[in-house]
């Protein structure tokens, strides 16, 4: 939800009479593993094609859950397309190697991750940076 509303103002142009969905997840800093915290999807996303959006990839943690969010509202896997800014090959090998008919789009694929789980060389928080919070 926070960071991905970063891209949704550009769909939103793009795409005028989109219908938009909200899932919230959050990273936990350490252990790196996600929470699900909100959800709300518009009726009659099992027959839609869904874009999920997201700025980062990184252990792909958050994306495998809102897979498993869209999933058990009956969207179809091979209907999901991700869209990222930036992705570490970690993140990519865990979405696809759990999701193989998935749709990945990136714009740039980094190093890697450091032990902290943050993508190497990467940008920071992309929602800290988005809504200039510390």
């Amino acid at each position: 939800m926070r960071a991905g509303e970063a891209m949704e103002k550009v769909l939103r142009k793009c795409c005028r009479g989109v219908r938009i969905g909200k899932i919230l997840i959050q990273r936990d800093e350490e252990t790196a593993q996600p929470k699900l915290y909100y959800s709300k999807l518009p009726p009659g996303i099992e027959d839609r094609y869904v874009l999920l959006l997201d700025p980062m990839l990184a252990t792909g943690g958050s994306v495998i859950k809102a897979i498993e969010v869209l999933m058990s509202h009956g969207v179809k896997e091979d209907k999901i397309l991700f869209l990222n800014l930036i992705a570490a090959p970690e993140g990519i090998q865990a979405v696809t190697s759990k999701y193989s008919k998935l749709k990945i789009i990136t714009g740039f694929i980094d190093q890697k991750l450091n032990e902290k789980k943050f993508i190497l060389p990467g940008l920071g928080d992309f929602g800290d940076r988005y809504f200039t919070t510390p």
